[in-house]
């Protein structure tokens, strides 16, 4: 059985005899690989070994941190292929959608090559008698990432590429249902030339997590994972004096308006809804349709697409889309469509009891089309996060604007039309954190930030770019003046008054 360790001080860090969580492969139903469970005791050795490393990197200049930096980036484009079939060994995403989850993360780490320029800061010259006013931004610390099953390498990435290119140590805490290639990741960092302990990687579950989120040598914790966790995350962590940012979860909707062009819309949503098994933050899980022709009319071209959707392993080249994650994942999907067929939706194309021949014991959910879905059911309100799409027909504009305005989730929302005005005013009325305009999974680019609104999103900080500067850094600002040294009290600072 293969062990997955910490990552400790430039290295692995086996525990004898302590809890495992295991791995499994969602292809075929077998557990993989087993990966240590750690505790308080082990984070200590990992903040006693970033306290080592930290100052001296954060005394480092920003030009040679790049530099690290870019051969961090170098050293994952050469071994993408090995990292995308690790991910989705332990994952069950497709290998070309995992392609995709690491190149995500290392368009982060291209914005946090450019950490010179990001780092500069604000001079005023004369903002008194011979005084001048500047600012600087400085590293926190030591910062923390706790990352969720579903994006493995990009969400790490997002997290630590900035934090230490600003000068802080990071430790992480991977999702223990596929661990692997955060670990990897760690070890390359090392490769490129980062001080041994400046990333590390330790594993566990909730006890890790508030260990975590209690050590008072952790300055700041980011965090991505369901809405109930996220805001659990965020109270324990400011409670104890740190600064946190904590992603939930999401129902995010894509609104079709009469003029959209539909077979564009079905292209788009059957990547956007079943991509990744439909395990994505930024999935499309719920289609509007406004007006009930146009939902008649999505509906029939809907249909034919989603059938011929194509479910496989996770190596499988063909495939559309591979398992979900593990047995109790599956289960819960499941249930889900149980729930939403008990109060009254159409099940229009049913993905329960999926079995892909050869591969009978693999954690397989079909494409699942779910009509005549209203506002008040359960099966609308939480998020599914598997291979489900939901129809919820909207009365006109106004009605398909307050959908996702009124949701518990705000992450994103994407609306399909030819008409500017209506997507104007869309982008700027509805509650939500970010907008797609005929673009199905809105997420910004990495010199923009990533953030979600209401059970979406805890704290006032979002992820990456310049956001995301701001979150691992503290702004100090300087006042300054240097007096000819005259002592008749001429040159004394004087308070400056309103008159």
């Amino acid at each position: 059985m293969r062990q997955v360790d910490h990552f400790i001080a430039g290295k692995a860090h086996a525990t004898d005899g302590g809890r495992v969580h295991d791995i499994w492969n969602p292809s075929t139903g077998e557990v993989q690989a087993q990966v240590a469970l750690g505790d308080a005791a082990l984070l200590d050795r990992a903040i006693a070994e970033a306290k080592k490393v930290q100052p001296e990197w954060a005394a480092t200049n920003p030009q040679r941190r790049a530099r690290v930096m870019f051969e961090f980036k170098r050293l994952v484009e050469e071994h993408k292929q090995e990292l995308a079939e690790l991910l989705s060994s332990e994952h069950g995403k497709v290998v070309d959608d995992a392609h995709g989850d690491v190149q995500r993360g290392l368009e982060v780490i291209e914005f946090a090559c450019g950490i010179p320029q990001a780092l500069k800061g604000e001079y005023t010259n004369g903002a008194g008698p011979g005084i001048d006013v500047y600012s600087m931004r400085q590293p926190l610390g030591i910062g923390a990432g706790i990352t969720p099953f579903n994006f493995p390498a990009m969400i790490p990435m997002w997290m630590f590429g900035m934090a230490i290119a600003a000068g802080n140590a990071f430790i992480l805490k991977p999702s223990e249902r596929d661990p692997s290639v955060p670990v990897r990741l760690a070890e390359l960092f090392v490769e490129a030339g980062a001080p041994a302990g400046l990333l590390q990687v330790v594993h566990g579950d909730k006890e890790m997590v508030d260990a975590i989120l209690d050590h008072e040598d952790i300055a700041a914790v980011s965090f991505v994972g369901s809405s109930d966790i996220a805001h659990y995350v965020y109270n324990r962590g400011v409670a104890a004096g740190k600064r946190v940012q904590a992603m939930g979860g999401a129902k995010n909707h894509g609104i079709v308006m009469p003029d959209a062009d539909l077979d564009q819309v079905v292209n788009d949503l059957s990547g956007a809804a079943f991509g990744s098994a439909g395990e994505r933050c930024m999935a499309l899980p719920v289609v509007v349709p406004v007006g009930e022709q146009t939902a008649e009319r999505l509906k029939e071209k809907l249909i034919p697409a989603i059938n011929a959707l194509r479910v496989g392993v996770s190596n499988d080249p063909e495939a559309h889309y591979g398992p979900v994650v593990t047995p109790e994942h599956k289960a819960r999907i499941e249930k889900w469509i149980d729930t939403a067929e008990a109060e009254g939706s159409e099940v229009v194309i049913d993905g329960r009891g999926f079995s892909l021949q050869g591969h009978e014991n693999g954690f397989f959910v079909g494409p699942t089309l779910l009509d005549r879905v209203t506002p008040d059911m359960e099966s609308y309100k939480e998020e599914i996060f598997g291979p489900v799409l939901q129809i919820v027909r909207a009365d006109d504009f106004e009605h398909a604007l307050k959908l996702p305005s009124e949701h518990q989730y705000g992450n994103g929302v994407a609306i399909f039309t030819r008409n500017g005005h209506a997507a104007r005013e869309f982008a700027h009325r509805v509650n939500v954190g970010m907008v797609g305009i005929n673009v199905p999974i809105p997420v910004p680019v990495s010199y923009h930030s990533f953030g979600g609104w209401k059970r979406s999103g805890f704290g006032d900080a979002d992820q990456y770019g310049m956001e995301g500067l701001r979150f691992w850094t503290k702004a100090k600002k300087v006042t300054q003046r240097w007096p000819d040294g005259g002592g008749d009290g001429s040159n004394a600072f004087v308070i400056p008054t309103m008159g």
